[in-house]
């Protein structure tokens, strides 16, 4: 039983890094059209829609982490633009996006 645990933990860490998400490049890929490669949606598309700037304080202090993954799990009620993610990301890659814009400056 200890040499099937040791195992498993060994092939659990030696697991090949594109297995792990990469949240930077997920929000570059998926989100920085609108919402720019640093999250303060200044873009074309960003000032159109009155986006909020993810690095403020208060957009922080009045978004959760539940409210954002709520908004890019089934879209956002206040801007239709902001269309629901559900069938194109993983949970995984939705979480991984809600702790990346937590932690934009």
């Amino acid at each position: 039983m200890k040499s099937f645990v040791m195992l498993t933990i060994v092939a659990v860490l030696t697991l090949p890094a594109s297995a792990a998400v990469d949240a930077g490049q997920l929000f570059t890929d998926r989100c920085s059209k609108c919402h720019g490669t640093d999250g303060k949606a200044n873009t074309d598309i960003g000032r159109k829609a009155e986006i909020a700037d993810f690095t403020s304080a208060g957009f922080k202090s009045r978004h959760s982490d539940a409210d954002n993954k709520d908004i890019i799990t089934y879209g956002s009620p206040d801007n239709a633009k902001m269309k629901a993610y559900k069938d194109k990301l993983s949970p995984e890659e939705i979480d991984a996006l809600v702790a990346y814009i937590r932690n934009l400056k």
